[in-house]
């Protein structure tokens, strides 16, 4: 009885706590590319990889329930293979979190990575260790995974996601001598990792940070008691990029949260007045100008 009480306490335990992420895994391959039967064995087979190393490792030392974790998405293309068991391509990663009192999810961050080159065997596993270089993929993995946390704990409290952004940073320092592309300042793609996570932890980037919180936690999370209060402190949080802007125009990092925004944008103000309407499409244009036309829309 003494065994059965304690299996299902540990049962209740594990039902309890989970690890942070919630992440669904996919690999499609270029149309153009040739892919064996045996290739497709291995893409079968690293999907599965990638699902455990996500899920299953413990990236921080909070708790969180099953329903706390966060949702993400990791969608890799392969579009080259150099050689045997070496793979070229890109990274869709996209994440997102609750808005209070509702059953939206407001996306957080989406980015794709156009510098991932890795290899991979066949029932190789992917284990993350701190502090080291094991393997391209597996780093590039952790950092995403530590920078979609400092982005979800930045949009619950002012810089939380601080210690994340270290750790992405920190692996991205350990991968420099790598001879893998994204992690070097001096490379011919200004929009790689390096320069990401060396954005989110820059002075000049602050204010992009106290957009996150201002949006997510006074903005959104306001909506469902006051509408009037929760577009107020949206449009407070968006005005915070115009001083990262003045700066460091087009960046990737405002640029990226920007546009992961614009249609949420836009269906939240649908139903505003026409002067809160024209100073938020104001500040859009004047931070993202390439897309005005987009912004405009907001007015119709």
């Amino acid at each position: 009885m003494r065994l059965l009480i304690i299996g299902s306490f540990l049962l209740f335990q594990v039902q309890l706590f989970a690890q942070e992420l919630n992440c669904q895994v996919s690999i499609i391959t270029d149309a153009k590319l040739e892919v064996t039967s045996v290739e497709q064995e291995i893409f079968q087979q690293l999907e599965q990889t990638i699902y455990e190393l996500m899920n299953n490792t413990q990236w921080t030392k909070d708790k969180f329930t099953v329903e706390e974790r966060i949702n993400c998405n990791l969608q890799l293309q392969i579009s080259e293979i150099p050689s045997s068991g070496v793979y070229s391509g890109s990274l869709q990663i996209q994440s997102s979190r609750p808005v209070f009192n509702s059953s939206y999810n407001t996306t957080l961050f989406n980015f794709q990575d156009d510098d991932l080159l890795f290899n991979y065997s066949r029932n190789a596993i992917l284990v993350y260790a701190p502090n080291q270089f094991r393997d391209n993929l597996t780093s590039v993995l952790a950092f995403y995974a530590y920078f979609i946390l400092g982005m979800d704990y930045d949009s619950f409290s002012l810089k939380g996601g601080t210690k994340y952004f270290n750790e992405a940073q920190q692996i991205v320092s350990n991968a420099q001598t790598s001879g893998f592309p994204g992690w070097k300042s001096n490379e011919k793609n200004r929009q790689n990792r390096y320069w990401l996570v060396d954005n989110a932890l820059h002075e000049l980037f602050s204010p992009l940070r106290e957009c996150n919180y201002e949006y997510h936690r006074n903005g959104l999370d306001k909506l469902y008691d006051d509408m009037d209060a929760g577009r107020n402190g949206v449009y407070t949080g968006i005005s915070k990029l115009l001083k990262v802007t003045a700066t460091r125009p087009n960046s990737v990092n405002v640029l990226n949260f920007i546009q992961a925004k614009s249609n949420e944008l836009k269906n939240l103000y649908e139903t505003a007045e026409v002067k809160e309407k024209n100073e938020i499409v104001n500040v859009l244009k004047r931070v993202d100008p390439t897309n005005s036309s987009k912004y405009q829309e907001i007015l119709e």
